[in-house]
């Protein structure tokens, strides 16, 4: 019997796509050399029977301000238990819009955090510490909404800098009350990112896109000594799929409490506490 999971990212839209970019089939067969139904249209039923077989309580499904995702809005309707949103597809270039259109979206949906990439806006990418960013901060700080950003190098061949987690410092000294996650990890610059989690209260780690067991000694390290309530489990389902590495993170070698607290507990006080 596994242990409660909450999975913080879990993509559904994916087969709404008739075809994905290049760039994504590269991902896709070359960085996580995934099966081609990786991208194929997404049974409720089944995802719900992976679910269930691994303990997963709970999965945050991405979704898309410009592009809503008529799938996860579905599954979250169809299942408000068992599925929450991730709010995607911020322009911070037209920042007035757009955080109107989030500000309603918070309001009439299940969203339990916004999401930004900083590695893929095209050629213009702006680190989390641009001005760029702002309003999004504030706003979210407004209405307690977590607030995601992709952190270290992407998988895809475009450039990733702007994803070095020493970005957000001045993010987390100029907005002490925004709730802030670094998502898919941080390599290579896991050790900046455990430096920043200690020093900042608000700031945390979700492990999506990562295998549990390629973890590294020092993340686990951190879990076991100064950072018990800092990082959270994540599949980014189907990239990884949950009956692979539920069972990868049960085998970590962590306390029973700490273990808890990175597959549900964690995330449970993060996202889904009421605001």
């Amino acid at each position: 019997m596994t242990r409660k999971v909450i999975d913080g990212l879990v993509n559904v839209h994916f087969g709404e796509i008739e075809q994905q970019p290049t760039w994504m089939l590269k991902v896709r067969d070359d960085y996580f050399k995934g099966p081609k139904s990786m991208f194929a249209q997404v049974d409720m039923a089944e995802l719900l029977d992976e679910m269930d077989a691994q303990g997963v309580q709970k999965a945050v499904l991405m979704d898309n301000l410009v592009k809503p995702s008529a799938t996860a809005r579905k599954f979250a309707e169809t299942r408000p238990d068992r599925f929450a949103l991730a709010m995607g597809g911020l322009n911070l270039l037209t920042p007035m819009p757009t955080l109107r259109e989030l500000t309603a979206a918070v309001a009439g949906l299940p969203v339990v955090y916004a999401a930004v990439g900083p590695s893929f806006w095209g050629d213009a990418q702006y680190p989390p510490s641009d001005a760029v960013y702002y309003p999004l901060y504030t706003k979210c700080a407004e209405l307690d909404l977590p607030l995601c950003l992709n952190t270290g190098l992407p998988g895809p061949p475009i450039p990733g800098e702007v994803q070095n987690p020493i970005h957000l410092d001045r993010v987390c000294v100029r907005f002490p009350e925004l709730r802030l996650c670094m998502i898919h990890g941080a390599d290579p610059w896991w050790d900046v990112a455990i430096r920043l989690m200690i020093k900042y209260e608000n700031l945390r780690m979700m492990t999506s896109a990562w295998s549990p067991k390629r973890l590294p000694d020092s993340l686990l390290h951190y879990m076991r000594t100064r950072g018990p309530n800092k990082v959270m489990f994540g599949s980014d389902w189907p990239v990884l799929r949950m009956h692979r590495v539920v069972p990868e993170a049960e085998a970590l070698d962590l306390p029973p409490d700490v273990l808890e607290n990175y597959l549900y507990d964690n995330a449970n006080d993060f996202f889904f506490r009421e605001r």
